[in-house]
């Protein structure tokens, strides 16, 4: 089969090779034809290998959607042809995480936030990924594949994040990067329950996404929030930019507001003045990835849901398409057409 792969880390030695092994499936797992593979931040740190990985040579790929091809013996719940998104995570079932609905968490899957499909197996920049069945959740027939691949982290990890912060109706919510991935994707979760979106952003566009509000002025964020929430301040911020953006991110909080992050993709060391902390009675929440019963819960929404493509390329250009993510000029998600 052919499949983006490398053999050292590095993003010089990505090479597209066309006698690749197809991978083999014990009973209990299923072979996917991949249709589309989404191209996120998290796939370039693999290739580059600041992570360990496993196994050498790999196929990087966190985000996959595409069709059943074929299914072992003990697998009930799909059969050929079943149009599929994987669940990225790598998980036992069994430990007390695993047992709370807290696969991501597994404590036998890998090391702490590493336990993905794509890091320490085999991804979905390939023409076919062998995944246990508990892994794929079978879609809509009307499902775009555009957002069948944006599903397992892109919009996984902001719902996850908005749930974990008991985000209510009529609540204030600042997006920092509301344009981003995760962003436009946060932007309409935290509509869908109920809140008033706040969206930092220079994107006009994120107001048809479900922005009610759209700061531009990443310099005077807590400024114009206080205006627009009449001195109230944000009830939930959601920054995963890291440190460039985290003063003004908590500033805007508010009393008995909670503050949320999922990644630090400008830095992750800041300072926190704790007396702000206590005295506001603020909340910070860490959270990453989401479970299988949030998963399903995002297909079932899925005919609500949108999200903006960027650019799309080819299985031969996927070096291109790790390379566009930090093009000035992106505006939306970039995605792989394998099949």
């Amino acid at each position: 089969m052919k499949a983006a792969i490398f053999d050292k880390p590095g993003m010089e030695n990505l090479k597209i090779k066309h006698d690749v092994e197809q991978p083999k499936i014990t009973d209990y797992d299923v072979l996917i034809r991949v249709k589309m593979a989404g191209v996120n931040p998290f796939d370039h740190v693999t290739i580059s290998g600041t992570r360990e990985i496993k196994p050498l040579p790999h196929i990087p790929g966190a985000e996959t959607t595409g069709e059943i091809e074929k299914i072992g013996e003990h697998v009930s719940r799909l059969k050929k042809g079943d149009r599929v998104i994987v669940y990225n995570r790598v998980f036992d079932g069994t430990c007390d995480m695993c047992l709370t609905q807290s696969e991501m968490l597994c404590r036998n899957g890998g090391p702490l936030n590493t336990n993905i499909i794509g890091l320490v197996t085999n991804g979905g920049f390939a023409e076919y990924i062998a995944v246990p069945e508990k892994n794929a959740f079978k879609i809509p027939d009307d499902m775009q594949c555009e957002l069948a691949a944006s599903i397992p982290t892109t919009t996984l990890t902001p719902y996850h994040a908005l749930k974990q912060t008991a985000l209510k109706i009529d609540e204030f919510l600042v997006i920092f990067g509301a344009s981003g991935n995760t962003g436009m994707m946060a932007t309409q979760l935290g509509k869908k329950m109920g809140a008033k979106v706040i969206a930092v952003s220079k994107q006009n566009w994120i107001k048809d996404f479900g922005a009610d509000y759209i700061i531009t002025d990443y310099e005077r964020v807590a400024e114009k929030v206080n205006e627009l929430t009449q001195g109230k301040m944000a009830d939930v911020v959601l920054n995963s930019l890291g440190i460039q953006t985290w003063e003004n991110s908590f500033a805007s909080v508010g009393l008995n507001g909670r503050w949320v992050t999922f990644g630090g993709l400008t830095g992750a060391d800041v300072k926190l003045n704790v007396q702000s902390l206590y005295s506001k009675q603020i909340r910070l929440i860490g959270s990453t990835g989401g479970n299988r019963k949030e998963f399903t819960e995002l297909i079932d929404m899925s005919k609500e849901l949108k999200t903006r493509v960027w650019k799309k390329f080819s299985l031969d250009e996927a070096k291109e398409a790790l390379q566009a993510l930090f093009a000035k000029e992106r505006d939306g998600r970039i995605l792989i057409n394998v099949s």
